[in-house]
């Protein structure tokens, strides 16, 4: 059977997969979940969900830093990648020997999508189909409140240099969800930013992710100082930017935020 990725390309596959590689932490949570333990032999270092696969699986290097050899001895009959997460010149190698399927997620339709393409590809369909049910019913119940203004938002992913979330990446859709109002959403990707911009842009609410870089309650108390009026919080860096069933829980903590961050923030 023949499956084309996000990106346009299309590999052949006789037979569901018996030897999966996953280079996506969010996505090998998903494989997982839809049941398929025996058929995943490799994963990167930083797919850390499950804990028993972080601890038992082959580990074939970080989502940047692939092992090509690992891989190699691992003989996959399918590896799954990411447009983002991957380096484009390390997927196109592997491709030449292996079928390589990638996605491109950047909202939660392409999230969705990327699911079912998943379990299509996998012989798990069914459980994809349940999966993404679940999600989109999770999503339709949590609905912020509308009487509420949105603050002026940012959420930062890295330090050293400051790096934030722009209007197209899928951690802006989830602000977006969770009812927060992205003042770097006419940037692209992830910009570099300085504190004065978090100042000449009025934010109000800043939101410190716990990944990829690991913010913790020194950092807030150091960008207090530079922003004595903004609301600083951290916050867990996997609900809001990864885009397999970790989504399920996604509604609930984004309720939650709510009532912890705006009443303070309105």
């Amino acid at each position: 059977m023949r499956h084309t990725d996000h990106l346009g390309y299309t590999i052949e596959l006789k037979q569901p997969p018996q030897n999966i590689i996953s280079l996506v932490p969010s996505q090998t949570e998903l494989l997982f979940h839809l049941g398929l333990d025996k058929e995943v032999k490799g994963i990167t270092k930083f797919c850390v969900h499950p804990q028993e696969w972080f601890r038992t699986k082959t580990r074939i290097g970080g989502t940047k830093t692939l092992s090509l050899e690992k891989i190699k001895q691992l003989q996959p009959d399918l590896i799954i990648a990411n447009k983002e997460e991957n380096v484009r010149e390390q997927v196109e190698a592997l491709s030449k020997d292996f079928p390589v399927w990638t996605s491109d997620v950047n909202d939660l339709p392409t999230a969705l999508d990327m699911m079912a393409s998943i379990g299509i590809i996998t012989g798990k369909e069914k459980e994809a189909q349940n999966l993404a049910a679940q999600i989109q019913t999770a999503f339709a119940g949590f609905k912020p409140p509308t009487t509420t203004r949105q603050p002026n938002t940012a959420y930062l992913i890295w330090r050293e240099p400051y790096m934030t979330a722009g209007g197209d990446t899928f951690i802006h859709q989830m602000l977006a969800y969770a009812g927060f109002q992205n003042i770097f959403a006419s940037e692209k990707r992830y910009p570099q930013i300085m504190v004065s911009d978090l100042q000449s842009l009025n934010c109000e609410l800043l939101l410190l992710s716990s990944e990829p870089y690991p913010f913790n309650r020194k950092h807030v108390d150091e960008l207090q100082v530079f922003l004595p009026h903004t609301k600083i919080a951290l916050v867990d860096g996997e609900l809001f930017s990864w885009y397999g069933s970790r989504l399920l829980q996604a509604p609930g903590y984004f309720n939650k935020l709510h009532k912890e961050l705006i009443p303070v923030t309105r």
